[in-house]
């Protein structure tokens, strides 16, 4: 069965996205891009300005490539609109794509994104022709205006703060928004730590899941893009699959009720 996403156009076989900061090596990062099969590769292009790559973005531009990955630059780093508005053209002008993942970034133990400032710069960035992929939390009514009122083609609300490898922290908030936008593009970017997280996301029925330190962070960073990978998988799998619906008591699983026994 054919399970693509659709994003601007663009069918993409994996459902997984996979950031490229913090790993130990640029081969590190090359491997384990090959082992995650992701068809979305970001880069913090604040980042890489201020204090270099090292070569990790040119070794994993032409690897992602080789594996028709798509580039999606980021805003990381930006604390207002106008400053992620300024960088989100350089970016366009560096890289040649109109995706853009926006991040502004609200409160510096959080990292929580500020509303005000993400829908302000969502919305101009959408007149200028990107395609916008807002960094938001799980608020309904942000979310709702993110889509309606600017445009953006997908959300991407956290499961947990950047890079704390919570897993996500409200469930009940992320189906009610799952169950309330059923048609829109919605991928868990931030705060998942294991691979379990990123099956729960999935299972949750969201429509991919994005995360860097967890595997840049890793022992192993190569193994564990390949356990997100097929974790990913799973986790779609069982959402189309449809689960089981939870019971508050015991339900049989063999009935005996009408069926006679054999005894002794």
């Amino acid at each position: 069965m054919t399970d693509l996403l659709l994003i601007d156009g663009v069918a993409l076989s994996s459902r997984f996205f996979i950031g490229s900061a913090g790993y130990p090596s640029p081969q590190t990062l090359v491997d384990s891009l090959k082992a995650s099969e992701a068809q979305v590769l970001t880069v913090g292009l604040k980042r890489s300005l201020q204090a270099g790559d090292n070569g990790f973005v040119a070794q994993a531009l032409v690897h992602a490539r080789e594996q028709g990955a798509h580039l999606l630059p980021n805003t990381a780093g930006c604390r207002s609109a106008r400053e992620a508005i300024q960088l989100a053209h350089m970016a366009r002008e560096l890289y040649g794509t109109r995706w853009i993942k926006l991040e502004v970034v609200g409160d510096e133990h959080t990292l929580q994104p500020d509303p005000f400032e993400l829908l302000a710069a969502a919305t101009q960035l959408v007149n200028d022709g990107f395609t916008v992929f807002p960094y938001c939390t799980e608020d309904l009514i942000l979310c709702r205006r993110l889509l309606d009122d600017a445009g953006c083609a997908v959300l991407m609300p956290w499961g947990a703060p950047i890079g704390s490898g919570q897993g996500l922290l409200h469930l009940q908030a992320l189906r009610t928004l799952r169950q309330r936008l059923p048609e829109a593009v919605l991928i868990i970017d931030a705060g998942l730590g294991l691979p379990s997280h990123a099956a729960q996301a999935m299972e949750l029925g969201f429509d991919a899941v994005l995360l860097n330190s967890a595997v840049s962070q890793a022992r192993d960073p190569v193994l564990m893009a390949a356990a997100f990978r097929d974790a990913v998988r799973a986790g779609r799998s069982a959402c189309l699959a449809g689960p089981m619906a939870p019971q508050e008591f015991a339900v049989a699983s063999t009935p005996v009720s009408g069926h006679p026994m054999l005894l002794g």
